[in-house]
């Protein structure tokens, strides 16, 4: 049975199922409370932990969210299930971890995720388009360097305890959630009371959700970046067909749900300041890219015990502290007395994009071993 489990899952039917049921259940995490267009979104909830942990003191964006918990635990029990859970670290950590920092620092100036770029688009969010170019543009860049000897190094087998340090942070951050502790007056946790870290799904929903996408993905290594990584590199289109089934299911539950706005202009919780979108997911994607993999694919790498994905994530998690500390993210849309006001990236976070991406080619240039 675990063998016939394991064909199926590695087929491309497998991966498309996989890609098709991610799209559903996050056109229904936004019906059940979800922000719109953010079903799921990776660097967007790592953002809103940073925050429920104090990491920073946007108000508006502070919440543990239960998805990310579950990525973790589900791809831990799928791993321990298949006899995939292998601790192993030692990877340049400092480099992932600076990676994972400008990531995050990409992702929010686009405001998402690669998974809430597609999501985005299957809302009718047009803005979506040039800050899925960027990404293409970025993975193709860190493609290059790879097929020109990019190299973190070699990753070696650890003690198994290296391995549950991130599962186990996860279990810490849901007793924290279920009982909502308050260390000191005035400080954390956080949780906002309004804004989009005020909006979700049920406690029980999100987290089941993201055990179900947890366990699934790790089962077929689904992956946003590996999928365009490997149709530049290899012309192989088996990753990307899952893909394509995410945004084509989700598409279609937002239209059965009523929840498509087609347009650019104030959309939910987006920007239409292209270049930025497009330059935010060009340095995300290059990070993703050197990382080897996407920000789904780290947390899920961490849950079978990848020690240096669980770096890039916690690198993340920094990194949107950073963010929003230092007014690098960006800012949406909105409408103000029937005007639209055009939001966008602060000088400081065109800055900290340029100098993210000036890192990231530094390290692709030095790190290569031809």
């Amino acid at each position: 049975m675990r063998q016939q489990l394991t064909k199926f899952f590695a087929s491309r039917r497998g991966v498309i199922l996989v890609g098709a049921i991610i799209g559903i259940l996050a056109a229904w995490l936004q019906k059940f409370g979800n922000p719109p267009n953010m079903g799921i979104c990776v660097a967007c909830f790592e953002r809103d932990i940073a925050g429920a942990l104090g990491l920073h003191r946007v108000a508006v964006v502070q919440y543990i969210r239960p998805e990310i918990i579950g990525f973790v635990l589900g791809a831990l029990v799928a791993a321990l299930l298949f006899r995939e859970f292998k601790a192993r670290t030692g990877s340049a950590p400092i480099v992932r971890f600076i990676l994972g920092v400008f990531a995050m620092i990409g992702a929010l100036a686009f405001l998402g995720c690669p998974w809430r770029a597609i999501l985005r688009l299957a809302g009718g969010d047009l803005n979506a388009i040039s800050g899925l170019t960027g990404l293409a543009v970025g993975i193709a860049i860190g493609v290059q360097f790879l097929k020109s000897g990019f190299n973190l190094g070699r990753t070696q087998k650890t003690y198994p305890a290296a391995g549950w340090i991130l599962p186990v942070f996860m279990i810490g951050l849901l007793l924290l959630l279920i009982f909502q502790v308050q260390f000191s007056e005035n400080g954390a946790i956080f949780f906002s009371t309004t804004g989009p870290g005020s909006m979700h799904a049920s406690l029980l929903i999100s987290l089941g959700t993201g055990l179900i996408i947890g366990f699934l993905a790790q089962r077929t290594r689904f992956c946003t970046m590996g999928a365009l990584r490997d149709v530049i590199l290899m012309r192989d289109t088996h990753l990307l067909s899952g893909v394509v089934a995410l945004f084509v299911m989700a598409l279609i539950m937002n239209l059965i749900l009523g929840q498509t706005k087609l347009g650019f202009a104030a959309q939910p919780v987006a920007h239409s300041s292209h270049l930025w979108n497009f330059l935010g997911m060009t340095l995300a994607g290059l990070a993703f890219a050197l990382a080897g993999g996407c920000p789904g694919r780290q947390l899920f790498l961490a849950g079978e015990g990848d020690g240096d994905s669980a770096i890039f994530v916690i690198g993340m998690i920094t990194g949107a502290g950073f963010a929003h500390n230092f007014n690098l993210a960006g800012t949406p849309d909105k409408m103000v007395a029937g005007i639209l006001q055009v939001g966008g990236v602060t000088t400081a976070g065109m800055v900290a994009v340029v100098l993210g991406l000036i890192v990231c080619l530094t390290f692709g240039f030095t790190m290569r071993e031809k």
